[in-house]
């Protein structure tokens, strides 16, 4: 990270890092590492896993207080709408955070700016590193201001079902026949897995979707398929 590109950052988020070698290290991707096996820089692998922990809690203790009425069950349903890989890559969008990331060449010849699974790492390993230079309260602070509003204005459409259970639900409604899901593609190397998800009604396929979990492509190619319905059907 350049140093100019490293106080904008800081200056346009209204964050002043003690440790600014934690910031730099939220924002070095593997790949760059792997291409500067001589320096000292670190990769965000570490810190990601804590943010993804920090961002678990805050955004639990979030949706608690401000939805007394709510089951644990739809909680849990709702966290994992916010705390997922498309919805964080968006938050990441929405700080600009990939146009400070250090990428090794290769990634960034193969757009990893934009690899919307990138985004949602780097939006977790940010948070880790907040975490640790700031601490807990200054954490959910940062996140009040650039993630909570969005979520309860439904900006993002965040709070709703996930798209699954939408699918399986009007599938039922209109007598679409059962919801079939079945993997199309697996690939990458096992570090960086990506599967490919197709959707069927009945024999009929609806939807597909790509994602690094078999979860998450089903979750993409269910959406695909509830917006094709609605254009159908509307």
């Amino acid at each position: 990270m350049k140093r100019d590109s490293f106080q904008e950052l800081q200056q346009r988020l209204q964050l002043s890092f003690e440790r600014t070698k934690l910031l730099k290290q939220a924002f070095t991707h593997t790949s760059y590492v792997n291409e500067h096996k001589r320096g000292s820089a670190q990769d965000n692998e570490r810190l990601e896993f804590l943010g993804d922990a920090v961002l678990q809690l805050l955004v639990s203790e979030y949706l608690f207080g401000t939805y007394p009425q709510r089951p644990e069950g739809e909680l849990t349903r709702m966290r994992a709408s916010i705390v997922c890989e498309p919805s964080l890559a968006q938050f990441a969008e929405r700080l600009d955070l990939g146009s400070h990331v250090l990428l090794g060449r290769g990634e960034e010849q193969l757009g990893g700016r934009q690899r919307q699974a990138l985004l949602a790492d780097l939006f977790e390993s940010f948070i880790g590193a907040i975490y640790l230079d700031a601490g807990i309260e200054r954490t959910r602070a940062f996140l009040a201001e650039h993630m909570f509003p969005f979520v309860e204005s439904n900006d993002y459409g965040l709070l709703m079902k996930d798209s699954k259970s939408k699918l399986q639900e009007r599938s039922q409604h209109h007598g679409l026949g059962p919801v079939e899901y079945r993997i199309l593609e697996e690939r990458g190397p096992a570090h960086d897995r990506e599967f490919v998800v197709e959707v069927y009604l009945g024999d009929e396929r609806f939807g597909v979707g790509s994602g690094r979990t078999k979860k998450e492509a089903e979750q993409r190619a269910a959406a695909e398929a509830w917006r094709k319905l609605s254009q159908e059907q509307a």
